[in-house]
């Protein structure tokens, strides 16, 4: 008996030592130039901290400029000429929904550490996609549920006119409880809001929704503020985070919005997270942030318990990468069915703490939630 308990555990050390003896290859394609480069310096930097430790994992980054072509290029060189077994670090919806579908019907992983448009989480979802950050509505769910907490009865709702802008106020709408006075879809890029806030000044609505990530949000809400236009905002995290507060200034201050992670979500993980990126970088870390570091962390829970050469365990270790060893900087974390987080969204208030602006949790918005489209994947 002891001899064959030294003998399983000696098979279980090897089979720990080819797992990580095994180079992961990951291609890292996100936006690091023009609008919305800070999203995608941020997906990057949280994931170079989360692997900074790992020496079998090998990244090629390529900067998309958010444009779909480049992205597929940049796809189509890291899967051909560097061999990389996963890709990841796509913004845009629109970027991800030319991408994914040949990455992973060309059996490589994607690994999403942002967009998460509604037809990869139903009928067009795959067993090697997982999205590690959210579904595109649900952010905007909390949202809508919150705005019929508060008492909201008629919401202007805006959002650019791409994939994840109308998944954004689909799942609006989903849980607000009130009417639409009005929906609005602008151009992908905008950043001249005139026309539309003349329209939501003129509309009988008692609340604005808008989902304007990047660079469009800072123009939007000083072009709000500045206009002097006497309804409360509300928004998901995008429209929020520590660079858009940062160039927005106090026009944002008690703006209620809605994310699955802040940073004074207390838990072990986040609170290292937190001081390591701040240390790392000399910057508060953002959401995306947070998505890239947490995305580093589940590929380096899957190497140490699955070998990348074996695919369908490579896929099994992803998938359990909660109850083996990953721990999420947002706590409470799993997969759905359709490779989805389930997790908690919160509310958060923009507050000012020692001379900076920055969010604050005051509420929960949904616990344990999933996503829309489960019934509809059939891997």
């Amino acid at each position: 008996m002891f001899k064959k308990s030294i003998s399983t555990f000696i098979l279980f050390l090897l089979t720990i030592s080819h797992a990580y003896g095994d180079k992961v290859k990951v291609g890292m394609i996100t936006t690091l130039s023009g609008g919305g480069s800070g999203l995608g310096i941020d997906i990057r930097d949280g994931f170079a901290l989360a692997v900074k430790d790992e020496p079998n994992i090998e990244i090629f980054s390529g900067d998309d400029q958010r444009k779909p072509d480049i992205a597929v290029q940049l796809a189509d060189k890291m899967i051909q000429s560097d061999k990389v077994d996963i890709i990841t670090g796509i913004v845009w919806s629109n970027l991800a929904m030319a991408v994914v579908p040949a990455v992973v019907n060309q059996g490589k992983f994607y690994l999403s550490p942002n967009a998460g448009p509604s037809l990869l989480a139903g009928k067009k979802c795959h067993k090697n996609y997982f999205n590690i950050a959210w579904q595109n509505d649900n952010l905007h769910e909390a949202a809508g549920g919150y705005a019929s907490s508060a008492g909201f009865k008629n919401s202007f709702i805006i959002a650019p006119n791409y994939p994840a802008g109308k998944d954004a106020l689909t799942g609006y709408k989903r849980y607000f409880k009130g009417s639409i006075e009005n929906e609005v879809y602008t151009k992908l890029g905008q950043t001249d809001y005139a026309a539309e806030i003349a329209k939501i000044r003129a509309s009988k609505a008692d609340s604005v929704y808008f989902f304007l990530p990047g660079g469009m949000g800072i123009a939007f809400i000083k072009q709000f503020s500045q206009a002097q236009v006497d309804l409360p905002l509300v928004g998901p995290a995008f429209s929020f985070d520590q660079g858009i507060l940062k160039a927005v200034g106090n026009a944002a201050l008690g703006v209620k919005n809605t994310s699955q992670w802040s940073k004074d979500i207390e838990n072990a993980e986040n609170k290292k997270f937190v001081e390591d990126f701040q240390s790392a970088y000399g910057r508060l870390p953002s959401l995306y942030a947070s998505q890239g570091y947490d995305t580093g962390k589940i590929i380096v829970s899957a190497m140490a318990n699955a070998s990348i050469k074996d695919m369908d365990a490579f896929r099994e270790a992803l998938k359990n990468a909660p109850t083996q060893g990953f721990k999420s900087t947002r706590g409470k974390f799993a997969f759905s069915s359709n490779h989805h987080p389930i997790q908690d969204i919160y509310v958060r208030e923009v507050v000012e703490e020692n001379g900076t602006l920055t969010n604050k949790l005051i509420s929960s918005g949904l616990v344990d939630h999933s996503n829309f489209y489960v019934d509809q994947c059939k891997m």
